[in-house]
């Protein structure tokens, strides 16, 4: 079913800029589209009018809008589908902290706050509580460099700590304080989680306390940020409801929990989770270093392959920095050579005289890796097919080929990723390659392979913006 969506009339700054500048809509809690709080008050239920009013933030674990423009994230997509399911659109009110979304349910102003809400007695005394559906820890973050690193309650007194106001790490704050002498901490009601984290990372504040799914993504745009120690086994993310919403409440449990609501976990799980990988602090903050030094020179060469190609740009960066560094000059001991590291045999097939021409090579790289594409069938959905496309320049089509056909023979599914990255490491399993047409690869490349670029591209987007 094709869903209708309602969008705002309001254009978000990119996430990591606005990370980076510390920017925030200020302190008012006001929504980016309003109404009247006289019919806000009297909203009509989504069964009648076809449309769930949503209240969230913009955030990297909430709702953010790509350098296209289009919105993405872990609650658009969850409630996008729910929605779609029931067959409502969706109006999407941005807020500028979590106490205003906490206000918009007090005064009736939306159906459902979708916003990465910690579920707790509080909450649920004044609301009505939501399906789940992510699992987190707080955890209090701070600078890598600060000494000493608070590991146990005990230490926390000795640092000063900042948290978005009315949010669930108050309450944890609190209990700490209520057991350990000397804990205090202050409440800023006008910035976001992700902004207090880059005030740890630029040392404006020594630590912070956040969701681990926050730090999880955050931690590769700041890679000085540490994880100093958990302060809670286990919360419950989820959504909240204005008080006596029950049977709409009682309907997204009831799809939460269903295949399609599974599904839907399962996809936000893949797409914003599950791909980034151990954290490596050296590699990451040699990235972060390199896009302000390196990345310059080339930025130019990877929009102009995108308009050729129709490849992203941020995608061609993200695989050029996973093949030489931005090193146009980089060459291997197999003989691959260039920024896109090209084999010669490439090289000459796309035209490519010179590998170590940064320009050219960015060129032929692009026009490969859209040939991966191109070849793969039409019924493979995204991002899955820019996925198997990745792991053709890796690994060869031929290979890739063979994969395929074994997640067929295994009763996988040959257009999906999540198969696909279990059958690879198949090409390097003697009970499997002597069958393939194409015989022994190392197949477990291809996934790592992916998965990095995935990691650097989230980084890298936002230079592209």
């Amino acid at each position: 079913m094709t869903q209708k969506l309602t969008m705002l009339k309001w254009t978000l700054l990119p996430l990591t800029f606005a990370i980076i500048t510390g920017c925030s809509q200020g302190d008012s809690g006001s929504a980016a589209n309003t109404k009247p709080s006289e019919q806000l008050e009297q909203l009509a239920p989504p069964q009648e009018t076809g449309v769930l009013e949503v209240a969230t933030r913009n955030g990297s674990t909430t709702y953010y809008l790509d350098r296209h423009e289009n919105p993405i994230g872990p609650e658009y997509s969850l409630i996008s589908q729910f929605a779609a399911s029931k067959g409502w659109a969706v109006n999407w009110t941005m807020y500028d902290s979590t106490a205003a979304v906490l206000q918009a349910l007090k005064s009736g102003n939306t159906h459902i706050a979708a916003a990465g809400l910690t579920h707790l007695p509080s909450r649920t005394e004044t609301f009505t509580q939501g399906p789940a559906h992510t699992e987190i820890t707080e955890q209090l973050v701070c600078h890598r460099e600060m000494r000493p690193m608070p590991r146990i309650p005990d230490n926390i007194h000795n640092v000063s700590i900042t948290v978005t106001a009315d949010s669930s790490y108050t309450e944890t704050l609190n209990k700490l304080a209520s057991e350990h002498e000397g804990i205090t901490f202050s409440e800023d009601d006008s910035k976001t989680t992700e902004v207090l984290l880059s005030d740890v990372a630029r040392q404006e504040i020594d630590c912070t306390v956040a969701d681990s799914n926050i730090v999880q993504v955050m931690r590769r745009h700041f890679p000085h940020l540490e994880v100093a120690m958990n302060l809670t086994l286990g919360n419950n993310l989820g959504w909240y409801l204005p008080e006596n919403s029950d049977e709409l409440a009682g309907t997204a449990r009831e799809w939460m929990n269903s295949t399609d609501g599974n599904e839907a976990l399962g996809y936000v799980e893949s797409r914003y989770y599950a791909y980034i990988g151990e954290f490596d602090f050296v590699d990451l903050r040699a990235l972060n270093r390199r896009i302000s030094k390196r990345l310059p020179g080339f930025i130019n060469r990877f929009s102009e392959a995108e308009i050729a190609t129709g490849m992203p740009a941020d995608l061609l960066a993200a695989l050029a920095y996973q093949e030489s560094h931005w090193d146009p000059a980089a060459v291997s001991p197999t003989g691959v050579r260039g920024i896109m590291m090209l084999t010669r045999r490439t090289a000459e097939s796309l035209g490519v005289m010179d590998r170590l021409d940064p320009a050219a090579a960015i060129d032929g790289g692009a026009r490969y890796l859209a040939d991966r594409h191109r070849r793969l069938p039409d019924t493979i959905p995204e991002p899955d097919r820019t996925f198997l496309a990745l792991a053709s320049y890796n690994i060869g089509r031929g290979h890739l080929l063979d994969a395929r056909q074994l997640a067929r023979d295994l009763g996988k599914n040959p257009d999906s990723w999540d198969d696909m990255k279990e059958v690879l490491p198949l090409k390097a399993d003697k009970r499997y390659y002597p069958s393939t047409r194409y015989g022994y690869a190392r197949g477990y490349e291809p996934v790592h392979y992916v998965q990095r670029i995935r990691n650097y591209r989230d980084v890298i987007s936002s230079a592209f913006d």
